[in-house]
């Protein structure tokens, strides 16, 4: 294992600063704002509020406390708009997504972030399928997150990571059953659905994995190639929704010296469905691929760190209720949170009642627990009760 000295100074602050994560929901609704000569322009949004009480139980006394707070859930506040055009064959498309925090700072007054993770193209034709440019989530870990029962609920907030008193939202199952496919420039195809089938492949911005040295630079020679393939089909009255993705990096430095650092990752998941019920199982393995973070959010140094990870979820509506189920859990082995490696769980069980088409309530407890490799000094135990609702056009 690589220990990166710098592991803990540089990634640890940056969690709590970047904890608004999230993803766009499955089911969106939105408001038509235009819809003429073939073209539109639509926007959507999503709106959510949680009280939530969280008991910190760490190592050192001066850890362990109650502490409430008026946060957002696992998805952040989020305003898009959408443009489609049809030109002879080809249907152009535009999407923009604006994520804000809810949550001021104490040092910085009226400090609610804004930020763009969404700014992408498309250029589509029913034969050929479909090209995307701008920035966009990656594709390795993509269909592990979009499909986890709790996007809507809350998650897990790790004391360890500055989550408990950020600014931003919690972590859900991020570092705990897959790694967050983090917004990335890139250029994007996917096929047409064939029969269920569908192939995405795409060269996405390279991510600094290498050390810089007193006379060698890191650099990356070729682009991060990503790849999904998601397959859906009926079996025996169920729904099944099955997915494998990946990525692929090398990141090298001009002093000889310097080792290269492979990074490659494989994500996997099916989801069946059957009448009220579903059932939801994924994982990932990784090597040289941050377990938090795909774009390695705090330059850790990845030289042979492993990571591995699963979610096992499932999931009952009744009348307008859903409630749902979540165990998750990853093992890294140096380079997340901690130095010495760690393995980390999040337990959940989630109700979710609907209002209507755009509103719903929904009522959390969550456990998470960190188990250091190596002592108890990085042990953590949080649990927390999150009550809220969910606001979407």
């Amino acid at each position: 294992m690589h220990k990166n000295k710098n592991a803990n100074a540089r990634f640890l602050p940056l969690l709590a600063g970047l904890a608004t994560v999230g993803l766009v929901p499955l089911a969106q609704a939105e408001i038509m704002l235009y819809d003429k000569d073939e073209t539109t322009f639509s926007t959507d949004g999503y709106i959510n509020a949680f009280y939530v009480n969280s008991d910190v139980d760490r190592d050192g006394d001066q850890y362990d406390r109650r502490q409430s707070r008026v946060k957002m859930g696992f998805l952040p506040n989020y305003l898009g708009f959408n443009m489609t055009k049809q030109m002879d064959d080809l249907k152009l498309g535009g999407r923009a997504s604006f994520w804000v925090t809810i949550n001021d700072s104490e040092q910085n007054g009226t400090d609610t972030a804004i930020d763009v993770r969404q700014f992408y193209g498309t250029v589509a034709n029913p034969e050929w399928g479909e090209v995307l440019i701008g920035k966009d989530f990656g594709l390795f870990a993509r269909s592990n997150i979009l499909l986890d029962e709790l996007l809507a609920g809350y998650g897990q907030v790790s004391d360890t990571l500055g989550l408990v008193d950020g600014g931003g939202v919690s972590f859900g199952n991020i570092g705990s059953g897959y790694p967050y496919p983090f917004p990335s420039s890139q250029i994007t195809y996917r096929t047409p659905v064939m029969d269920g089938l569908r192939v995405a492949v795409g060269i996405l911005d390279p991510v600094d994995t290498n050390d810089d040295s007193a006379v060698g630079k890191a650099y990356q020679k070729n682009p991060r190639t990503e790849s999904e393939v998601t397959y859906q089909f009926d079996l025996g009255g169920a729904k099944i929704y099955s997915w494998i993705n990946g990525s692929y990096q090398t990141s090298d430095n001009t002093d000889h010296n310097v080792e290269s650092v492979t990074s490659k990752g494989l994500g996997y998941g099916v989801q069946a469905k059957m009448g009220d019920f579903s059932l939801t199982g994924s994982g990932f393995t990784a090597k040289g691929i941050n377990p938090f973070f795909t774009n390695n959010a705090g330059e850790a140094t990845l030289r042979e760190v492993d990571s591995k990870g699963y979610l096992l979820q499932g999931s009952y509506t009744f009348g307008k209720n859903r409630l749902a189920l979540s165990y998750g859990k990853t093992k890294d082995d140096g380079n997340g949170a901690v130095n010495t490696g760690a393995d980390y769980e999040t337990r959940g069980i989630a109700l979710f009642h609907t209002i209507n088409d755009n509103l719903k309530l929904v009522a959390e407890y969550n456990q998470f627990e960190i188990n250091g490799h190596e002592g108890s000094a990085q042990n953590e135990d949080t649990d927390t009760l999150a009550l809220g609702a969910v606001l979407t056009w």
